[in-house]
């Protein structure tokens, strides 16, 4: 099928929707709650993951600074850095799969 094909096929089925002969699909997705990260999960993630707190903090695309706050729980991860540092606790090869890392 050629562009011009494709795109008359796609008005021919926005047509066929309006006029009620197709139903549009649907999917249904449910997103994980953010989890609860608390200074020692912080630290128990980036020592887990063999970081210094400057790789660590290159790698979430942080400032030292903030890895430090969290850790010592002076600051609390943001909803991104949660979900981040959920992903690495879950799969810590994630910083080489992505290329965010190499050894």
């Amino acid at each position: 099928m050629n562009v011009y094909e494709s795109i008359i096929q796609g008005l021919n089925e926005a047509v066929d929707y309006e006029n009620g002969k197709i139903k549009a699909k649907t999917v249904t997705l449910s997103v994980a709650p953010l989890p609860n990260i608390d200074s020692s999960d912080v630290k128990n993630i980036r020592q887990s993951l063999d970081m210094t707190q400057m790789i660590f903090a290159a790698v979430m695309g942080v400032s030292v600074k903030t890895v430090e706050a969290w850790e010592s729980g002076i600051n609390t991860p943001s909803g991104t850095a949660k979900r981040m540092l959920s992903l690495l606790k879950s799969d810590p090869q994630i910083p080489e799969k992505y290329h965010l890392l190499s050894r």
